[in-house]
């Protein structure tokens, strides 16, 4: 009697967004991601209406991310030592405090640019903590033949977020103000929040302090090639999609909207992209890790979805530029990341995606300070 076909595709990602672990997490991260949006799009909004600086959005990324890049080896070392789901806890109560500060003086009239950009510090920070946890906590989350599917639907929950939330966010800054929009990201992380107390994560070896240095995960990527590799591949797909988060507003300002509609076309552009991205999680769903000639065709359509955005005569024509680039995005990262997942062992993990942390987000300062020069 033949075996029965695996389940793959939608029916894969249904299948996981209901598991007793992995929904709870997988609904309130996705809530947190699209409130993450909301703050995104409302400061890059703020300061560039501001100031007319496409460099100062850049600086407002840089912002945002350059604590990855500094603190993410020791936020991998924390993720691999301590409880992740009381790490990750933590960081979104420090995220929503500060969050919720910015709104209340955003409502007082109290808010400025550099002050925009110093909350983008501070969240920066917590995610610089976060953002391994994260990541590794979901090995923890479903047996080890899901996690390529649940690596899927848990990068799918940013992509979704992409897809929608600068929409809303650009609708919520335009009919509520920015007090509204920052209020609403404060109070999405307390739907993570929320997600996370429900989950039971199974038990895990923690590592020792002297495990849990950067020292060790350097020497466990050194050791492993491929890992680098992987990582690599990570580093590009995140430069290669820095443009269409980091300068947006400019985007849309160039293809001639004015004031009245600069912050709904801001939103579509980024959602564009993120629904490209979308259909990539929902194809990937229950299939295995790609071959070396699946990642040389997903980079290629990241590659030519952004070359054709930025040649595009209309914003149609680079709407659907847009999706395809979303596509080979997801696809390539997806792949990747769950390689380097795979390759090591759970109280490895960790500290692999704090590499991971300052491949994606940690060298994004570097990509947007160039891309706002530029």
């Amino acid at each position: 009697m033949d075996e029965a076909r695996p389940v793959t595709g939608p029916a894969a990602a249904a299948r996981l967004i209901f598991h007793r672990n992995f929904g709870p997490y997988f609904v309130g991260n996705a809530a947190s991601a699209s409130g993450t949006w909301f703050q995104n799009l409302a400061a890059g909004l703020y300061v560039f209406e501001r100031t007319h600086s496409p460099f100062l959005l850049g600086v407002l990324q840089f912002g945002n991310f350059v604590p990855v890049l500094l603190l993410a080896p020791w936020g991998g070392s924390a993720a691999d030592r301590f409880d992740r789901k009381r790490l990750l806890l933590l960081t979104q109560v420090i995220a929503t405090v500060v969050s919720g500060a910015l709104a209340a003086l955003a409502w007082e009239g109290h808010v400025s640019v550099p002050l925009v950009i110093g909350c983008a510090v501070c969240l920066g920070v917590a995610s610089a903590f976060s953002a391994p946890a994260s990541q590794a906590l979901i090995g923890d989350l479903v047996p080890r033949h899901d996690l390529q599917s649940a690596v899927a639907l848990n990068s799918m929950t940013y992509n979704l977020a992409r897809a929608v939330g600068p929409a809303l966010a650009g609708l919520s800054v335009d009919r509520l103000g920015y007090a509204p929009s920052f209020a609403i990201n404060a109070a999405s992380y307390l739907l993570l929040v929320l997600g996370l107390l429900v989950v039971t994560p199974r038990a895990r070896e923690l590592a020792t302090r002297g495990q849990a240095r950067l020292r060790e995960s350097l020497r466990i990527a050194r050791q492993q090639p491929r890992l680098v590799a992987f990582l690599l591949i990570v580093t590009a797909v995140g430069f290669a999609s820095d443009p269409v988060n980091t300068e947006s507003p400019a985007f849309a300002h160039a293809f001639g909207f004015g004031h009245h509609h600069l912050r709904l076309w801001s939103g579509f552009i980024v959602g564009a992209f993120g629904a490209g991205a979308i259909s990539a999680a929902l194809l990937l769903a229950g299939r295995v890790a790609g071959s070396r000639r699946r990642m040389t065709i997903t980079l290629s359509l990241l590659a030519a979805g952004i070359v054709g955005f930025s040649l595009s005569p209309s914003i149609w024509i680079g709407f659907a530029f847009l999706a395809v680039g979303g596509f080979g995005y997801l696809a390539s990262n997806t792949s990747a990341t769950s390689q380097l997942m795979l390759g090591v062992a759970d109280d490895q993990r960790g500290r692999i995606m704090a590499l991971w942390s300052v491949a994606i987000l940690g060298l994004r300062p570097i990509a947007s300070l160039a891309d706002g020069a530029i």
